[in-house]
């Protein structure tokens, strides 16, 4: 398996980049923040996870290893490819693909081309607690809390999730508007 490539960008072609690691050139299928954070002719480091099937054997590149790890977990669900997993990746950071599962958002994930409603919540089913074990995020807490509507509208903002859940427990008066609700949230959180 290829860890990680360390060469010069050669070419970029909408989904994929060529680099070239001492004369050698390989093809990654990389996501939209190394298409857009790297450009030709530049040394990077490229993390990569290595697809083999009987016919093909294909690279998917990272600039953080955090993000590789994020995309193994997301092929671990049945039903999704490597090719769906990069293509999350175009609609969201890692903090908002982590955010999404946790919080249970189906519709972030029926967005991404070839990634269905049912593909979409196997993933939430299957990953939800794995996340949220690991980045200490308290799931009841985001599921039934009484700030629904400022954790949606935190949460449309692009605030993570462990964000969201601080700013709500900082609100503790209930009875007020959840215009002041929202507005208190974004106080804490310095906006």
């Amino acid at each position: 398996m290829i860890g990680f490539l360390k060469g010069i960008i050669t070419l970029k072609d909408g989904q994929s980049i060529y680099i070239d690691v001492n004369g050698v050139g390989y093809k990654v299928h990389a996501t939209a923040e190394v298409l857009s954070k790297t450009s030709a002719d530049s040394q990077s480091l490229i993390y990569t996870y290595t697809h083999v099937r009987e016919d093909v054997m294909e690279l998917f590149g990272f600039l953080h290893f955090e993000d590789l790890k994020l995309f193994e977990k997301l092929i671990s669900v049945s039903g999704v490819g490597p090719k769906t997993a990069i293509n999350i990746f175009s609609f969201g950071n890692k903090e908002q693909i982590m955010q999404a599962i946790v919080s249970g958002d189906v519709d972030f994930f029926t967005t991404v081309p070839r990634l269905g409603k049912k593909n979409a919540q196997k993933i939430i089913i299957e990953l939800r607690s794995k996340i949220a074990d690991k980045h200490d995020i308290d799931i009841n807490s985001l599921e039934k809390d009484s700030n629904e509507d400022v954790i949606k509208a935190l949460k449309s903002i692009g605030f993570s999730a462990r964000e969201i859940q601080q700013a709500t427990k900082s609100i503790k008066d209930n009875s007020i508007p959840v215009e002041e609700k929202i507005r208190l949230a974004l106080k804490y959180l310095g906006k």
